[in-house]
């Protein structure tokens, strides 16, 4: 598939479908319960499974990159560190992850503001790849 030869409105739709099958697989498919249960941890104990976590995710991003062109890697870093901070605010016991009742909408509203965060971030990506392919 030459991505080069496609139109705006195809490539745009491509690369949303490669990121919504990122972010599930990143999210929900590759994501462990001791990632899950780590990125809750007080104290520095939450660095390490939160960024085994996000590199998951900033390195599926930087292989999405390098496909489409080179000189954008840093546009994995740029997901990482997005990921990194709205996780841990998601799931910090002293920020959105004290709303741990999944019967309330104050747990939902951290959820999907976390998902909406990450698709600006992929959208913000893809807009940076459609500029400079």
């Amino acid at each position: 598939m030459d991505i080069t030869a496609m139109s705006e409105a195809q490539f745009i739709f491509l690369m949303l479908v490669i990121f919504q099958f990122k972010q599930l697989f990143g999210d929900y498919i590759f994501q462990s319960a001791w990632m899950v249960n780590g990125k809750t941890k007080t104290g520095v104990d939450f660095v390490f499974p939160l960024t085994v976590h996000v590199l998951i995710h900033a390195l599926t991003t930087l292989a999405i990159v390098l496909i489409v062109n080179r000189d954008l890697w840093l546009l994995a870093f740029v997901d990482f560190t997005v990921h990194f901070a709205m996780d841990r605010i998601k799931s910090s016991p002293i920020m959105m992850g004290r709303f741990t009742d999944m019967t309330k909408q104050s747990y939902w509203i951290p959820f999907g503001l976390d998902q909406m965060v990450h698709h600006l971030t992929h959208y913000f990506i893809i807009w940076q790849l459609l500029n400079y392919r």
